[in-house]
């Protein structure tokens, strides 16, 4: 079943094959609980074995560091650092079409943090997102169904600003302009004088911003939507259809209107209470809440199809196949659908892979019986150990 849906779904890109990248080698200097390690990798599969509290995740959010230029769990940097160490270190070393690229991220406590590539650093960060595509799937995302419309409209942004630079650029401004009128509402508030020529400054660039943010959305969800439920049909057997539906103050109204109709709400809020800022993603299972209907099962099935089918849109946008991070996915599937999945991610068409689990040969079994090239790893403490390798040497 899981070949037949690969076929189906690239059958349009035979012609036009995906840029190879992959991660060759990660150093990590007090990154979280290792004080030094040095793992080199296999371009397909690579297994981090061992149990809860040594530092499997760890290392796929270094990983997710090179990508993203932030954890992928903690948005404070220092936080990262090791316990009384003064400074954290990772590098890596990608292989981006037979051609060594250098990623570095360095942070000193209480200083800027710099990243660099290919020993030249980056003036903005948001110049390197989008450069080694990425796509982590963990038992976090259970927040894009429990928690608040910020959690799905940052799943959103991560898939659009991988492949579109101009996005990522106006989102930025977005929230900056937004942080503005925020601050003159709440100054209206505090003095009882109401300027609205200084408001319509920020007005007319929110304005601006926001609807070619609201038209990229809206485009990708659509194209989006195809692919996610294909992905969900494989991994659940086709027992429920599943939907998400994006919601928007400017569906039905142009942005200066809703402003202006929201503007007595802004005053006495003190803040923009509309705009994309609030746009969300409405997920279903047989018309139903996903959150309020779906088994924990279905959930985590609906969860790795999102992430898989935005794997699948950047692959397809990019030309450049992303690094798939998958942690703890044995977490409330059954072995049926972990082996679908894992038929799925081990075939060519998708690229270099890692995945944790706490059971020390399980992974090794399920990819030795598939025939994939894989590399094992037990990690013991913020130790990591090479301990296995198929088709590929082994390198300590």
């Amino acid at each position: 079943m899981a070949k037949a849906f690969i076929n189906r779904c690239y059958k349009t890109n035979r012609r036009e094959k995906a840029q190879k990248m992959y991660l060759k080698k990660l150093s990590l200097i007090n990154f979280k609980n290792y004080p030094e390690a040095e793992l080199t990798f296999s371009s397909h599969v690579n297994c981090l074995t061992g149990n809860n509290g040594e530092g499997k995740t760890n290392i796929l959010d270094a990983i997710h560091y090179l990508s993203f230029c932030k954890s992928f769990f903690n948005p404070i940097d220092s936080q990262n650092i090791l316990h009384d160490a003064l400074f954290f270190l990772i590098q890596g070393i990608f292989d981006n079409n037979n051609e060594e690229e250098e990623v570095y991220c360095g942070l000193k406590r209480n200083q800027k943090k710099h990243f660099k590539r290919n020993k030249k650093e980056y003036n903005r960060l948001a110049e390197h997102i989008g450069l080694y595509p990425l796509v982590m799937v963990s038992p976090a995302d259970s927040e894009l169904i429990t928690e608040g419309s910020e959690s799905r409209r940052k799943f959103i942004d991560s898939v659009i600003a991988q492949f579109d630079r101009e996005y990522l650029e106006n989102l930025i401004a977005y929230n900056k302009v937004l942080s503005h009128r925020n601050a003159v509402l709440k100054q209206i508030a505090d003095s009882g004088r109401f300027d609205k020529d200084v408001l319509e400054i920020w007005d007319v660039q929110l304005i601006d911003y926001g609807k070619k943010i609201y038209e990229k959305r809206n485009n990708f969800i659509k194209s989006f939507i195809p692919i996610f439920q294909k992905y969900y049909e494989l991994i659940s057997g086709r027992r429920e259809k599943v939907g998400m539906e994006y919601t928007s103050h400017l569906h039905d109204t142009n942005f200066a209107d809703v402003l202006t109709n929201a503007l007595n709400r802004d005053r006495a809020m003190q803040y923009t209470t509309v705009g994309i800022h609030k746009d969300d993603l409405e997920f279903t299972i047989d018309t139903h809440s996903l959150k309020k209907y779906a088994s924990q099962g279905q959930q985590k099935s609906f969860l790795i199809a999102l992430k898989l089918a935005q794997f699948d849109f950047i692959k397809n946008i990019k030309k450049v196949t992303p690094v798939l991070l998958l942690d703890d996915i044995y977490d409330k599937l059954d072995d049926l659908r972990v082996k679908q999945l894992m038929d799925l991610v081990s075939s060519d068409n998708f690229g270099q892979l890692f995945i944790t689990d706490t059971h020390p040969t399980r992974l090794s079994d399920l990819f030795k019986a598939g025939n994939a090239d894989y590399k094992v790893f037990k990690i013991v403490n913020g130790n990591a150990i090479s301990t296995s390798a198929t088709n590929e040497p082994l390198n300590q």
